[in-house]
């Protein structure tokens, strides 16, 4: 995780293509200042084509969606994107939790 996005290097081949900022705010239902704020509140840093234009992928858009959820529910933008970002990090801490005790648990004991 980077300082300036801690999601945003988590892109894989499921993420591309990257969408537009106007098509990403249209499959979002909200508005490219929507999309804007979130990126000032450093939820999420858009990817950048080679002309320079705002690309996100499918996993930006998954993130900004649940941003969006919070905001619709009277939460403020920068909020909204701390919140995410916490979840974002227990998912991942609890992912790694469980793969730790699946591979203790299917260590041998040692019964010397």
């Amino acid at each position: 995780m980077t300082a300036d996005s801690p999601l945003n290097d988590r892109l894989d081949d499921d993420d591309y293509p990257a969408y537009s900022m106007g098509r990403a705010a249209e499959m979002l239902g909200t508005t490219p200042a929507f999309l804007r704020a979130i990126g000032e509140a450093r939820l999420i840093t858009p990817l950048r084509s080679e002309g320079g234009h705002r690309r996100y992928s499918r996993y930006q858009l998954r993130i900004a969606a649940r941003a969006r959820g919070l905001v619709d529910q009277g939460m403020s933008v920068e909020a909204a994107c701390r919140i995410v970002i916490l979840e974002d990090q227990l998912e991942e801490a609890q992912r790694v939790n469980a793969e730790f005790r699946r591979a203790a648990a299917e260590q041998p004991e040692d019964r010397g």
